[in-house]
């Protein structure tokens, strides 16, 4: 592939070595998308901090706890699941969700810094 630049003196190598980089690392950088989109939602990132918090909550008790209805909360642990940061358990009829932890070190990154904002506040 030719790189064209206007400028007289562009690091064509450099360039080059930046977009194999980008190349190699783009399986990451699709992860890291999806998890901020997912992320980016308040009530996600409540689930989500929640379900890092307790290790394993349900519907109900997510519901509970950030006051919305059951239907609505399912709706958003469904785009989580499916998104692959999420898994579940059955026990009876009830369901249980828990993080994937291999899915989701950076999260704890993102939940250290709210928890210094808030002893910060």
């Amino acid at each position: 592939m030719e790189i064209t630049c206007t400028r007289a003196q562009a690091d064509h190598q450099q360039l080059l070595n930046c977009k194999n980089v980008l190349e190699r690392m783009d399986d990451n950088f699709q992860d890291m998308t999806k998890l901020l989109s997912i992320a980016g939602s308040e009530v996600r990132l409540k689930i989500l901090f929640l379900l890092n918090m307790e290790d394993e909550l349900c519907p109900c008790d997510i519901a509970d706890i950030l006051e919305m209805s059951v239907p609505a909360i399912s709706q958003h642990i469904r785009k989580i699941k499916d998104a692959g940061f999420i898994s579940s358990r059955r026990d009876g009829q009830t369901l249980y969700y828990s993080l994937v932890k291999d899915k989701t070190a950076v999260l704890n990154t993102i939940f250290t810094t709210i928890k210094m904002v808030k002893k910060t506040a």
